[in-house]
């Protein structure tokens, strides 16, 4: 796990990790042919939200979501939970619990339980009752909010580098 961590936290793997997510969420995903909002991009979602969502995809769409939930989705995680830990292994602020670096690995274990849900669900249609649903909500939520701790644990670690980085330079030692 440390030269994992220690190849993530690299500034080129860094770098192509973040441009990975980014064109993952804002070109590749909106671009899929689903035709109606994500159920994984929502917060949450009742049965009755998922069962209209699933409708307005139609066939055609719900097979090309569960088809990206199991590939595109996948490569997801692995892109934003590299890059994540990644900069928390690189940047902790001194006496920060270096534990800290798993948090993205469990939004992405989340996301990858979540994708599995998802799945279950669009090719089991219309045959979906309200506990599925219940449990891939769950899971929709439980990783946004590890993702958001995660990404501001990272900004925090930024914020805290920078100052330290500007604290050097305007003590004239090197960087």
């Amino acid at each position: 796990m440390q030269k994992y961590l220690e190849i993530a936290g690299r500034t080129p793997v860094l770098i192509a990790n973040l441009i990975g997510a980014l064109a993952l969420l804002f070109v590749v995903f909106p671009a899929l042919p689903i035709g109606g909002e994500l159920l994984d991009a929502m917060p949450a979602y009742t049965h009755a939200e998922a069962i209209a969502a699933m409708e307005s995809y139609g066939e055609s769409g719900r097979l090309v979501y569960a088809w990206s939930s199991l590939t595109l989705d996948v490569l997801l995680p692995i892109v934003y939970v590299s890059f994540l830990a990644g900069f928390l292994y690189r940047f902790p602020p001194a006496g920060v619990l270096r534990g800290i670096v798993f948090l993205p690995f469990a939004a992405g274990l989340l996301d990858l339980a979540e994708n599995v849900q998802l799945t279950l669900m669009l090719t089991r249609f219309p045959d979906v009752g309200a506990t599925q649903v219940a449990l891939a909500s769950w899971f929709t939520m439980a990783k946004t909010a590890v993702a958001a701790v995660s990404m501001s644990a990272a900004v925090v670690f930024a914020a805290v580098a920078a100052v330290r980085l500007a604290g050097r330079r305007l003590r004239g030692r090197p960087a």
